[in-house]
């Protein structure tokens, strides 16, 4: 096993140490940010759970064959004693048979898990899946073994991935013609594209698709939406949160993800929304549907895991997961208008019959109903949930037995358990920000939480934002709890221009009178268990970084000019 002490370093070269993998890096070369090691290690977490997952599920089916197989050899041989007996008893002599040897196997069938990522750079991703995901270490008997294919367009990245992939002791990193090379990481130099559509066929799909590029992952979707397995896991980085997370470039927005982005605080979680939306309708076009299992919004990007499966059914399903969102542009109030809406009508033979149909609309005026104020559009977007508390649980149980293994791995623990406690319903808010509408005193987290509780209303943090809260409340609930705070700190009138927004927000009673008094559940157990749940920017290096500028396109021959 390779180790840095016994690394040679050539001159113009640094050695970068990420867990147990080691990488040389030279100035413009490829593209490396430190920084998202958080992704990486993230990435290898829940790829291993969601394999170990698989694993579990086909050895399940394989006992299940096997207890089937045994019963029908069973039957077979109580029914060739049966015929036996009856051909003594007519010819006084037992019966004949030659029968072929027992073909079952002595070990269940392990999951086999081929992982192309797509847009390498310097191969650490792939390195790192190579070495800590056991499935990809081992297999058993003939099975084809496991392997990570890494590729990049650009000559001097597939270089480095070559050179990296020597110094990790993973096999030949070299690619014969054919692509049919031993080692754990392959190296794939070509258009990312062209690599996922040579494996749309069902019999050459992978397991796992892993889509970080600098910036969009819009123009590689589609292909990796065909070449993944039935079941398989899909894994995807957009750091373009110019565009999906500020109105400034709403035409960009559309042409990349097929929605228009959110003007308000929640812009982060409505960037989770848009490309779960566009990772979902491209599903659709081929028969299959998304299950989102981890949609993170991290520093200066989103990663999303989603499993992806085939059901016609699901797939009209998805027609009811999918809304547009009227937003004020004042207060920020936020109005759903689903796309779509089933209806689920019983047989008299006891079947459930899905009838989807159009949905009625507007929900919602022309202007604010709570501060009178212009609505803009935003969407259609992702409406369903946006994790899988179980998978995430199974996740925070590896996270907690190999937290050595992980560089940040308190980070980790901390977004991941605040995701998997977040509410199922759409945008978080702050209660400063809310405060600032009404011009009046901040209350407390604990304050705005525990009115909510005392009103009925469910509550939860948000992974996304420090200090916001998610409820089941409409807005309009939550303007009522903070016009009772008002009441007990007045306002000053004065300090309030007369045509503001805010004097239409005050004018309105509250439909309730809030309970500010601290409700047991106001803090979630992620709070009580002092988590690093919001980092801080972590280091220099923070930032989505410069894309690498040397060798980024191929030189043309000067046959070709």
């Amino acid at each position: 096993m390779s180790t840095a002490s016994n690394i040679t370093v050539p001159d113009g070269f640094t050695l970068h140490t990420e867990n147990t993998s080691h990488i040389l890096l030279e100035s413009n070369e490829a593209f490396l940010n430190p920084v998202q090691e958080f992704n990486r290690d993230t990435s290898v977490a829940c790829i291993r759970v969601w394999s170990e997952e698989l694993n579990k599920s086909k050895e399940e089916r394989w006992r299940q064959n096997q207890e089937k197989r045994a019963k029908k050899q069973k039957e077979g041989a109580a029914k060739k004693r049966k015929v036996e007996s009856e051909e003594t008893q007519q010819t006084g002599e037992p019966s004949t048979h030659i029968g072929g040897a027992d073909d079952t196997k002595d070990e269940a069938s392990r999951a086999t898990i081929k992982t192309p990522e797509a847009l390498s750079a310097t191969g650490l991703r792939s390195i790192r899946y190579a070495k800590e995901i056991p499935l990809l270490k081992s297999a058993i008997g003939p099975i084809v073994s496991r392997h990570v294919i890494a590729n990049d367009i650009s000559p001097s990245a597939t270089a480095a991935m070559r050179r990296n992939v020597e110094i990790n002791d993973l096999g030949s990193a070299s690619e014969a013609p054919t692509g049919t090379s031993s080692g754990k990481v392959r190296i794939n130099e070509g258009d990312a594209c062209t690599l996922m559509y040579s494996h749309r066929e069902e019999k050459d799909r992978v397991d796992v698709i892993d889509l970080d590029p600098y910036g969009t992952a819009a123009p590689f979707i589609d292909a990796a939406i065909q070449c993944v397995k039935d079941g398989g896991l899909l894994c995807v980085t957009c750091t373009d949160l110019s565009v999906l997370a500020t109105t400034n470039y709403p035409e960009k927005c559309f042409s990349n993800y097929g929605g228009v982005p959110v003007k308000a605080e929640y812009c982060h979680e409505a960037a989770l929304r848009l490309v779960l939306y566009t990772l979902s309708t491209s599903a659709s076009r081929y028969g299959r549907y998304i299950e989102p299992l981890v949609s993170l919004s991290i520093d200066f990007y989103v990663r999303i895991f989603v499993r992806v499966k085939t059901s016609p059914l699901e797939v009209k399903k998805a027609l009811t997961k999918t809304s547009a969102y009227y937003i004020c542009s004042s207060c920020q109030s936020f109005y759903e208008q689903p796309l779509g809406k089933v209806v689920e009508k019983q047989s008299a033979a006891g079947n459930i019959n899905y009838l989807f149909k159009i949905q009625n609309g507007p929900g919602v005026t022309e202007k604010c109903p709570e501060c009178d104020s212009t609505l803009h559009m935003a969407g259609p977007m992702w409406s369903g949930p946006l994790h899988d508390p179980k998978f995430l649980s199974k996740v925070l149980e590896h996270l907690e037995a190999n937290q050595d293994k992980y560089g940040t791995a308190v980070r980790m623990k901390g977004m991941l358990t605040v995701a998997q406690e977040e509410l199922d319903a759409p945008f978080y808010f702050t209660p400063a920000k809310i405060a600032s509408f009404f011009h009046c005193i901040t209350p407390t987290l604990e304050e705005i939480a525990s009115a909510l509780l005392h009103a009925g209303h469910k509550i939860s943090r948000s992974h996304a934002c420090a200090g916001s809260l998610k409820t089941t409340a409409t807005r309009e609930d939550v303007h009522s709890v903070f016009r009772s705070w008002i009441k007990l700190n007045p306002v000053k009138m004065e300090n309030i221009p007369e045509n503001s927004p805010t004097r239409r927000l005050l004018a309105k009673e509250p439909s309730f009178e809030a309970n500010f008094k601290r409700h047991p559940g106001s803090v979630t157990p992620s709070g009580k268990m002092k988590l690093v749940r919001y980092q801080e920017n972590p280091t220099s290096h923070w930032g989505p970084g410069t894309k690498a500028v040397g060798g980024s396109k191929r030189k043309r021959a000067k046959d070709d000019i």
